[in-house]
Order: structure tokens, then sequence, then C-alpha cells
């Protein structure tokens, strides 16, 4: 039986040539993000002015979305 070719090496070697600063990029980017979220505390978010003015309308939206669950 003749093995079928696979186009998927050829299409990824080809285009990783092209898009590799941006999938670069974009790990950096979303390990930064994720490396600072994940060191804010309770009392980051007590202290901050827009956790506090978006507070109410969250846990608004989040109870009457969980509701119609």
């Amino acid at each position: 039986m003749a093995r079928l070719f696979d186009p998927w090496p050829v299409f990824f070697k080809r285009e990783w040539k092209r898009n590799w600063p941006f999938l670069v990029g974009f790990a950096i980017t979303g390990t930064i993000i994720t490396k600072f979220s994940l060191g804010l505390t309770e009392e980051d978010a007590k202290n901050s002015p827009f956790v506090q003015r978006h507070k109410r309308f969250v846990r608004s939206h989040l109870i009457s979305f969980c509701s119609h669950a």
C-alpha cells in the first residue's frame, strides 16, 4: 500500500518562518500577564480603585448569569 502524502509538516515549516515573531511575542506577553495576575492578592483588590468601581457590576452580572444556567 502506498503511503499518502502528508502536507502538514510542509505547511508548518513554511508558516513557522513567517509567524514565529507573532507566536513568540504572544507567548511572552501571555506569560507576563499570567505572572502578574497570579501575584495579585485579596489585599491588592481591596486597595484597587478599579476593582472597587467595578465590584458591584461584576458581582450582579455574575449572579444573574449563574441563575440562568
